[in-house]
C-alpha cells in the first residue's frame, strides 16, 4: 500500500515548487490524495479491515488540515491543487 518511488518522484514534480520539494503543503496533499485513493480502493476489496479504516481517516484528516492552511495562506495555489486532485470544496 505505501507508495513507490517511482509514483512519488511523479507527484513531486508535478506538484512541488522546485526541484526535490516535499515539503510544501501542494506535495503533501497530492501525496495524500494518493494514499487516499489507493486505501479506498483496498477497503472496497477488504470490508472489514478497520485497522486501515482507522488509517485512512487519519490520512483525510491530515490532508483537510492542509487544504486549511492552504486556503489561508495562498487561496490560488488551493484552487489549483483541489481541482487538479478533483476534491471537494465546501
Amino acid at each position: 500500500m505505501a507508495l513507490g518511488s517511482a509514483e512519488k518522484l511523479e507527484i513531486v514534480n508535478k506538484f512541488g515548487r522546485k526541484e526535490g520539494d516535499t515539503g510544501s503543503p501542494e506535495v503533501q496533499i497530492a501525496l495524500l490524495s494518493k494514499r487516499i485513493l489507493d486505501l479506498t480502493g483496498h477497503l472496497k476489496i477488504n470490508k472489514k479491515d478497520h485497522s486501515s479504516r482507522l488509517g485512512l481517516l487519519k490520512l483525510v484528516g491530515q490532508r483537510k488540515r492542509l487544504l486549511r492552511y492552504l486556503k489561508k495562506t495562498n487561496f490560488v495555489k488551493y484552487s489549483e491543487v483541489i481541482k487538479e486532485l478533483s476534491i471537494r470544496d465546501k
